[in-house]
């Protein structure tokens, strides 16, 4: 073979590709975590059963072609990928292999998967790489980062699977790849050469010492759950055709609902990693660090001439029963009691910090609130640690201070104590990343974290100070502002990601927030006029704006800007669809302002376009589903044709489909199937819808804790519902926990709360009910109490003001009779979330 030759194709496919440098077992782990390896001598027998598995040949039809290991976060399943990938590469297997990590940019993402892959085949199989060219040639689009047109499926088939077919199928001399070919190609590939020539041989040659493998890590922190599951799907549709091509699959991955219900198969072996955690590989993996710290520390070599032994053996055993097989627990350890993770007053020497070892909290979750502890105090500690828990990609130090405003040294500072979680890296080309992911599941769930909660709102802070750097390195830019040789590494990330906090947070804005955000756009603007992605920024920002308080000439500021920022993306855009949906979200809140139709009608067509451009799977097409489909409900108020209701609830159902539990807009699709069933309930008066709804409210509610944003949103729907139902049974205790649950939105909702009057009216109207069911005068008296604070909150022209004097006149004449009919109580109007 020649070397030089398939070298030179191998990089021009690289270029051709474009793949992820940092995703394969082959990158830098201290720039591209997790930096993760087995110690020497531990994982032996469950590292050896797997690189058994990938190295036997195909002989049965039937013969699983992939392997999925799954374990609990902390017990070393991206180890073990390591290891097996690097014992293939030793054996002289071929092996490619993609390690997602969570928050890593497009690591996180599966868009680039099939790229990445087939760049690494190319390499390491260079027969694949005339094939790989050929389907790129005949399908641009294959290329494209956003997937458009070429659904999953077709790109692995395209890229890896169909061009490695081939090119064992050259190799064998035949079109197909029935087993006769086959066993005929390895007798051709093992007994043609001779034995020194295949020892040292690549490419399809090497295949005689075992299938090609394809090692996936972490699949559970990619992002796109559906593409997740449309992956697998391809997999095993390709297995259950080729059932004998040489190419194995092992998966590495956490137990998520969307992988396991496809994995968990008869095509599939399953091997659960907590059947191979051994207190003896934790024993190994302790003798490992101290011997090799020990080897280092004067002050333990000290010790151990005056005292023998360190650590003593009774505390060798109590250390390893009380890491339970936690190898993430137990680094961390090791790190506290060799004193990189100290605060100040701590033990000085590691003799010292190990009797406080034994103390420590086991589990990830006390772990981690122990260890950030030590820094809690510190300035900028709660902005630095959610930064690095949202940012799309990691930052190194400096980024993450010129980002946030502060000093580097402030950064660092904060983060030194906190080594056994955070990479904190020695230089500043590195990123700060995490150890691993479960800690940003911790830091972004609330009822884990506590007080080191990374809330949504930062995503607020983080666009801000985008904007801030975006300005910042305008102001200073020569030449094109989006030049990369001149942009800082927080200039370069603002540039890309300021959208996406934007997005994130766009529901979170205070109003001083929003001014700064659309004066920071202006400013950018005088600089750049006509900046496409300048105005796309402030047609968000100024459309923020005017839906949250903006007067009417906001609104028709942030449609004019909506319309220029749509005219940059015309058909063929990638970006488009969002364009689309700014400017639908704009007119269908003219719509709601000034009653046109014409303005629901064009926002509605617009949501059309958006949800065809966003086909299943894409990540964003929930979304979609539940744009057109909320603006198909406001029609439906207005002209009350039924067929718009009912394509609406069609609409938000396949968006909840495609929200799984856990995935973070879970809650909102639970709430607008819920709302627009409640509506179809009045309707039809149908008592399924109404339970169905009721049901929706109380997951959605479970979902949004306290201080969730939206949870007094969900109380508030789930209280209508429930009023309505005791208003069908008369059943109190379902009159109890309406005004329970409008209580609670009250309390969370205070002066100047937008919506305060709305649940002030709920509750009254609930009290009112309580009192015709009950003739307690107190109800009432407390109804007319909350109705006047409710019409103090709807001055003229109010919308609701007319319903407000409505109830509060029916509340005075005190309908004493009501009480002795409790199945139909007699209040006022319907109340409204």
């Amino acid at each position: 073979m020649n070397t030089a030759f398939w070298a030179n194709h191998s990089a021009a496919v690289h270029e051709l590709l474009r793949p992820i440098d940092g995703a394969s077992h082959t990158r830098d782990r201290k720039r591209s975590p997790p930096d993760s390896a087995c110690a020497r001598g531990t994982r032996v027998e469950v590292v050896k059963k797997v690189t058994t598995w990938t190295a036997d040949k195909i002989s049965a039809p039937d013969e699983p072609h992939i392997c999925w290991m799954h374990g609990y976060a902390g017990s070393g399943k991206s180890a073990i990928s390591q290891e097996v990938c690097d014992t293939a590469k030793r054996q002289g297997r071929p092996v490619v292999s993609f390690f997602f990590f969570r928050n890593a940019g497009d690591r996180s993402k599966i868009r680039r998967l099939a790229t990445t892959l087939a760049s690494q085949m190319a390499a390491v199989i260079p027969e694949t790489e005339p094939f790989v060219r050929v389907a790129v040639k005949a399908n641009p689009a294959l290329l494209r980062p956003d997937e458009a047109g070429v659904s999953l499926q077709n790109r692995m088939d395209q890229l890896v699977y169909a061009p490695f077919k081939a090119a064992v199928g050259r190799g064998a001399g035949v079109g197909t790849l029935a087993q006769d070919s086959l066993v005929a190609l390895m007798r051709r590939l093992v007994y043609g050469p001779s034995e020194e020539a295949v020892q040292g041989a690549t490419g399809i040659v090497a295949l005689a010492r075992g299938p090609f493998l394809i090692v996936l890590d972490g699949l559970d922190e990619c992002d796109d759950k559906e593409e997740v599951q449309e992956l697998i799907d391809g997999m095993l549709t390709f297995f259950s055709e080729n059932p004998f091509i040489p190419l194995r699959v092992f998966i590495a991955s956490r137990v998520e609902e969307h992988i396991q219900s496809r994995l968990n198969v008869p095509g599939v072996r399953l091997d659960n990693l907590v059947d191979h955690c051994s207190d003896d590989d934790i024993a190994t993996f302790l003798d490992v660090l101290f011997k090799a710290e020990k080897e280092r520390d004067l002050v333990i070599q000290a010790y151990i001439l005056e005292h023998g032994e360190w650590p003593p053996a009774d505390d060798r055993r109590q250390l390893v029963r009380h890491i339970g097989g936690s190898f993430i627990f137990g680094s961390t350890v090791f790190k506290f009691i060799m004193g990189s993770i100290v605060e100040l007053g701590s033990p000085a020497t590691p003799m010292e910090r190990l009797p406080l070892a034994l103390k420590m909290n086991p589990g990830l979750d006390g772990l981690y609130t122990q260890t950030l502890a030590r820094s809690q105090h510190l300035p900028h500690f709660s902005n630095i640690i959610s930064t690095i828990a949202l940012l799309e990609t990691p930052l190194p130090t400096s980024g993450v201070a010129e980002l946030l405003g502060i000093k580097t040294y402030e950064v660092v500072n904060v983060l030194v104590n906190l080594q056994a979680i955070i990479q904190l890296p020695g230089t500043d080309d590195i990123p700060v990343t995490l150890f691993h992911t479960s800690l940003r599941d911790f830091l972004t769930t609330l009822t884990r974290s506590g007080p080191f909660f990374a809330h949504p709102r930062q995503h607020v802070h983080l666009f801000l100070r985008c904007l801030q750097c975006e300005l910042v390195h305008r102001h200073h830019a020569v030449g094109s502002p989006t030049n990369p040789i001149r942009r800082r590494p927080a200039a370069a990330y603002a540039l890309q990601y300021s959208e996406d906090h934007l997005h994130r947070g766009e529901h979170l804005f205070e109003s001083t927030e929003s001014d700064s955000a659309i004066q920071l756009c202006h400013e950018a603007l005088k600089l750049f006029p006509g900046a496409p992605e300048l105005i796309q920024t402030l047609a968000r920002a100024t459309l923020r704006h005017a839906t949250h308080g903006g007067t009417l000439v906001d609104l028709e500021e942030a449609i004019s800007l909506n319309r220029e920022a749509l005219k940059f993306r015309p058909l063929s855009h990638p970006d488009r669809s969002q364009s689309l949906r700014g400017l639908g979200y704009a007119l269908r809140e003219r719509y709601i302002r000034k009653s046109s139709l014409d303005d629901l009608d064009e926002a509605i067509s617009l949501f059309r376009e958006e949800l065809e451009l966003r086909p299943s799977p894409h990540p964003d097409r929930p979304q979609s589903l539940n744009n057109l489909g909320n603006a198909l409900w406001d029609r439906y108020q207005r002209t009350n044709i039924s067929t718009d209701i009912e394509e609406s609830i069609s609409l938000h159902r396949e968006a909840l489909k495609l929200r799984p539990y856990p995935h973070p807009d879970r809650s909102q699709s639970l709430t607008n199937l819920g709302g627009t069933l409640w509506q179809h309930y009045r309707r039809t008066n149908v008592a399924t819808d109404l339970e169905e709804t009721i049901s929706l409210h109380y997951e959605a509610l479970e979902l949004r804790p306290y201080p969730h944003p939206d949870r007094s949103l969900s109380l508030n729907e789930l209280g209508l519902a429930i009023w309505e139902r005791y208003q069908r049974t008369g059943i109190a205790t379902d009159l109890e926990d309406a005004i329970s649950l409008h209580r609670e939105a009250v309390e969370l909702q205070p002066s100047p709360h937008p919506y305060r009057s709305t649940s002030l009216h709920n509750l009254a109207l609930a009290f009112q009910t309580q009192y015709e069911r009950t003739g307690t005068e107190i109800d009432i008296d407390e109804a007319i109490s909350l109705y006047r604070k409710a019409l103090e909150l709807r001055p003229p022209p109010h919308p609701d003001r007319p319903t407000s004097l409505n109830n509060l006149d029916k509340a005075f004449w005190r309908p004493l009779s009501a009480h002795k009919n409790p199945g139909r109580p007699r209040g006022g109007d319907i109340p409204r979330s």
